[in-house]
């Protein structure tokens, strides 16, 4: 294995002087310098003609027929694949800062990358129109199983190239847009000032929330999204929610959609070659998503005739969905925002947002800090948010950050090449599938000074230029990087502050049981129950 990581000298000299050349760059005042580095051609065929062939680098021996994917079948294979972050942190420790995992069925090679720079360099140097390696059964789905409904423009996720980038033109205006985004201030506060009651109701007489405390803040989750790209209230949050509800249904479903897609790419992808009636996992997936597809049409449908009666004509008084609906003669592209928004949000900001509440109640001092800065500037609790209080709440910014950093949501972010690369001194084809495991590279020393201390001030007071609040800028990146950033990402921190702001300024958070690993689902959250103690603080009128 040591033969397999050693770097000729010369491949050694090119990477030490890149490292240097970074540092300078960070070093400079001025964003934008750092920003515009790009590497030359002469740079770039120089590296390159010393590059290592790709077949040396290391990573999993394949076997004959089933390659590596015996690796993560059950009983016999030596990786959980449902716990991809434990599989992250393993090939890092066993094979070094690249490792390649090849010979999967049915999929080209998985190649993780470890080394922040590398990954800069992979992003400053991709073009308009990144391909995004992203659960080829939802690819599968829209492009062969429903391509009647999805045709031309099937969205933003699991689509690539001239398709993607035309629809992404079509709808990213209103959801980055500041402006916009701001008016959902209000009704986000309001779905979680009622589910704030709703918490308090559901205590137990320990003033302990119930064991599946997780499902109601999906159920809250789903109330702010459904605000968002439905443009209604779905009554998530009714008490007396039965099981076979709507937005039951839907949670369910996108906990399905999204929890098994690790099972149907790496452990069962046998759903490429047969038909679905007989993989009842994949049967299943595919009647999820046209479920999803009903749901949207249907709400969407709603909004369209309240828009035919309505008189007002500034774009500034809409919403998101009826300022897409009014700049899109067909309510297809409302339909199709609509599902990806609610397929890939409800379950990444629910487990977000447990991940954090369970931080808040290990860390007393953590929570009391937040709690101060609330009082300072909410000093009375029951006062309305508005964009520029939450302009100030710099130590909440701080503190989500720096859980998404440890505790990476989404275990890690990617790139499918488009043309042959050299990464960490190797030659790289063109297809190969790049893995940017940021839940290992947000914790890694080479990267992020203390990485093992839990603290927010350190997002706060990386201007000041200490080396003790150091953090490499592609390190830890929650919602990835470039076009293919997080279309909803505005919308995701807008609903995370706004719950953890309400919620300790009013009520104190405090576990007391067994402490909770952390697992893959899709996401990378707290596995057990959470149940939180609440108790109300002094001086708070709810």
């Amino acid at each position: 294995m040591q033969g397999s990581r050693a770097t000729s000298t010369v491949v050694s000299a090119i990477q030490r002087r890149h490292r240097h050349q970074l540092h300078h760059i960070r070093k400079r005042s001025s964003a934008a310098a750092a920003t515009t580095e790009t590497i030359t051609p002469e740079a770039e065929v120089t590296e390159c003609a010393y590059a290592k062939p790709y077949s040396e680098l290391p990573g999993p021996t394949p076997i004959p027929i089933l390659g590596n994917t015996w690796r993560l079948l059950p009983v016999i294979g030596q990786y959980d694949i449902s716990d991809l972050a434990d599989v992250s942190h393993k090939l890092y420790r066993d094979y070094g800062k690249i490792v390649r995992l090849g010979g999967l069925v049915g999929r080209p090679d998985l190649l993780f990358v470890y080394d922040a720079d590398e990954i800069e360099k992979v992003y400053r140097n991709e073009g308009a129109t990144p391909f995004r390696p992203s659960m080829p059964c939802l690819v599968h789905y829209k492009s062969q199983i429903r391509k009647d409904f999805f045709g031309r423009l099937p969205g933003v996720v699991g689509v690539h190239g001239e398709p993607w980038r035309e629809f992404r033109t079509k709808v990213q205006k209103p959801c980055l847009q500041i402006q916009t985004v701001k008016k959902y201030i209000e009704p986000i506060e309001d779905v979680t000032n009622y589910f704030l009651t709703r918490m308090i109701e559901m205590r137990d007489s320990k003033d302990e929330l119930p064991a599946d405390f997780d499902n109601e803040v999906h159920k809250w989750s789903l109330e702010c999204i459904g605000r968002v790209a439905l443009d209604a209230r779905l009554g998530c949050l009714d008490p007396n929610l039965p099981a076979d509800s709507e937005p039951q249904k839907i949670i369910d479903a996108a906990k399905y959609a999204l929890r098994n897609v690790a099972i149907l790419e790496l452990k069962f992808p046998f759903w490429r070659y047969i038909p679905a009636r007989i993989s009842p996992l994949w049967n299943r997936y595919v009647g999820n998503m046209d479920y999803f597809i009903e749901i949207c049409m249907k709400h969407i449908n709603e909004a369209v005739d309240r828009l035919k009666t309505k008189s007002v004509v500034n774009e500034n008084d809409l919403s998101l969905v009826e300022r897409i609906l009014a700049s899109e003669p067909d309510p297809k592209t409302a339909y199709v925002l609509a599902l990806d928004l609610i397929l890939v949000g409800i379950d990444t900001i629910s487990m977000a947002v447990c991940s954090m509440l369970y931080q808040l109640a290990t860390r007393p001092e953590e929570q009391e800090k937040l709690y101060q800065e609330m009082v300072r500037i909410l000093p009375n609790p029951d006062e309305k948010l508005t964009a520029a209080k939450l302009d100030q709440m710099h130590y909440l910014k701080a503190f989500i950050k720096e859980v998404l950093r440890v505790y990476s949501t989404v275990i890690g972010n990617g790139r499918t090449l488009q043309a042959d690369t050299v990464i960490c001194g190797y030659k790289i084809p063109k297809g190969v599938q790049l893995v940017f495991p940021t839940i290992v590279t947000g914790n890694m020393p080479d990267y992020v000074s203390q990485p093992d201390k839990f603290y927010p001030e350190r997002w706060m007071k990386q201007l000041d230029g200490g080396q003790e609040n150091y953090i490499h800028p592609f390190a830890s990146l929650p919602y990835g990087h470039g076009p293919r950033m997080c279309l909803g990402r505005r919308f995701a921190d807008l609903e995370m502050q706004v719950l953890l702001a309400k919620l300790i300024r009013s009520y104190r958070l405090e576990y007391h049981h067994n402490p909770l690993k952390y697992k893959v689902t899709f996401m990378y959250a707290p596995d057990g129950d959470l149940k939180f103690k609440l108790t109300k603080r002094s001086g708070t009128n709810v």
